[in-house]
C-alpha cells in the first residue's frame, strides 16, 4: 500500500514508518520539522527513515490548505495515519492558538483529503487527556469525555467528533487512537523521562509533580507501533449493535471506532524514577512539588476493544523499557 504517515520524523511516527516500511508499504512521511523541541533530532530520525528506497519525506505544514490538498490529489493514497499535531498538555495552557491551528485546522485538511481522494482508512492520534477531570479508572472508550482539562484535550477530543462527521456523512472509515504515556528510545525531550535522564546525568535536580504519587500507563514505543499499524490494518465499519436510544461513543452506526492504546498496568511516578536511577546507576535529587494545573492525577487504560478488534497486546514492562531508552540515550548523547 501506499501510505501516508503525517508527524514522520516525530517520536511516534518514526517507530510506525519504520515498522510499514519493514513490511513493504511505501510510506510518505509529512512534517513541518518545528522548533517545539530540538529539529536535530527529528532530523536524526528522517536520516534512518531515507536509508528505505520506498520511504519519500515531503515538508509541509498542515495549515496549508491548498500544498496539503495538491499532496492528496498527486499521490492517491490508500491509507492515512495521522500523528502530526501540536503536541504537550502544558505547553497547550501558555500558547493556546498553535493548537487549534494544528490539531483542528490541520485535521480538518487531513480529513478533507481522505474524502476527496478514495482514502480507505484514516488512523489517527488522539489522547488519553481526553477524559479530563474523570477519576473512575480504568478509562474506558465507552466514558464521557466531555471534561477537558486543557485545550491540547479540548482539540483532540475535537477531532473525534469531527471524524464521526465524516465517516457519517461521507462513509469514510475512521479510527482514533487515545494513546497514553508513551515512552521509549528517540523519544520527545520535552517527556518526563527524557527531561529526568538529562538531569540526573548532569548532577541537576528533576522536579518531581504530586509528590510522585500519581501513577501513569507507561506505554512502549514498540507496543505503540505495533498497535497503530494493527488498527490500520482493521479497516473501520459499522457497528450492528449500535443504539441511538443508548449510544456508545466508541462506535457508531457510521464506519467510526475510537480506542484506548496503553499498556493497561499502571505505575506510580517515583517507582518509574527508581528504575531509571537503577538503570543509570545514579540516585535523583528531587524537588517535590503539588500537581500542576491540567495535569490528571492517575490514568489507566482499557485496552480490552482494541485486544478483541485487532489483537493488541502490550507486553514491555518499565524495567526493560526504560533500560532500552537508557542504552540508546547513552549511546545517541555520549
Amino acid at each position: 500500500m501506499k501510505i501516508l504517515v503525517t508527524g514522520a520524523a516525530g517520536f511516534i511516527g518514526f517507530f510506525v514508518s519504520q515498522g510499514l516500511l519493514a513490511r513493504g508499504d511505501e510510506v510518505v512521511g509529512l512534517d513541518n520539522l518545528n522548533d517545539y523541541y530540538d529539529p536535530r533530532l527529528k532530523a536524526a530520525r528522517l536520516e534512518l527513515l531515507r536509508k528505505s528506497k520506498i520511504f519519500r519525506f515531503v515538508k509541509l505544514d498542515l495549515t496549508d490548505r491548498g500544498a496539503i490538498e495538491a499532496l492528496f490529489a498527486a499521490e492517491k493514497f490508500d491509507r492515512v495515519i495521522h500523528l502530526a499535531a501540536q503536541a504537550g498538555v502544558r505547553n497547550s495552557i501558555e500558547n493556546p492558538h498553535i493548537y487549534v491551528g494544528s490539531n483542528v485546522t490541520g485535521f480538518l485538511h487531513i480529513i478533507e483529503g481522505c474524502r476527496h481522494n478514495g482514502v480507505e482508512h484514516l488512523v489517527y492520534a488522539s489522547t488519553s487527556s481526553v477524559y479530563g477531570a474523570n477519576t473512575h479508572m480504568p478509562f474506558a472508550i465507552d466514558q464521557s469525555v466531555d471534561h477537558p482539562l486543557t485545550l491540547y484535550a479540548a482539540t483532540k477530543r475535537a477531532d473525534e467528533l469531527m471524524a464521526h462527521c465524516y465517516s457519517s456523512l461521507y462513509a469514510l472509515p475512521t479510527t482514533g487512537l487515545r494513546f497514553f504515556t508513551v515512552y521509549g528510545p528517540w523519544g520527545r525531550p520535552d517527556m518526563a523521562l527524557f527531561k529526568f535522564t538529562a538531569n540526573i546525568l548532569a548532577g541537576k535536580p528533576i522536579d518531581v509533580f504530586n509528590y510522585g504519587k500519581h501513577k501513569r500507563d507507561f506505554t512502549y514505543i514498540d507496543d505503540i507501533a505495533t498497535g497503530v499499524i494493527a488498527a490500520l490494518d482493521h479497516i473501520a465499519s459499522p457497528d450492528p449493535n449500535w443504539s441511538s436510544e443508548a449510544p456508545n461513543p466508541s462506535t457508531s452506526r457510521a464506519p467510526f471506532r475510537l480506542y484506548n492504546i496503553g499498556n493497561q498496568r499502571p505505575v506510580e511516578l517515583l517507582r518509574y524514577i527508581e528504575v531509571l536511577e537503577q538503570c543509570l546507576g545514579r540516585k535523583a535529587q528531587m524537588n517535590l512539588l503539588p500537581l500542576q494545573p491540567g495535569d490528571v492525577p492517575d490514568t489507566l487504560a482499557d485496552v480490552e476493544a482494541l485486544t478483541r478488534d485487532v489483537g493488541y497486546r502490550p507486553g514491555t514492562p518499565v524495567e526493560e523499557g526504560v533500560k532500552w531508552f537508557v542504552e540508546w540515550y547513552r549511546g545517541y548523547y555520549p
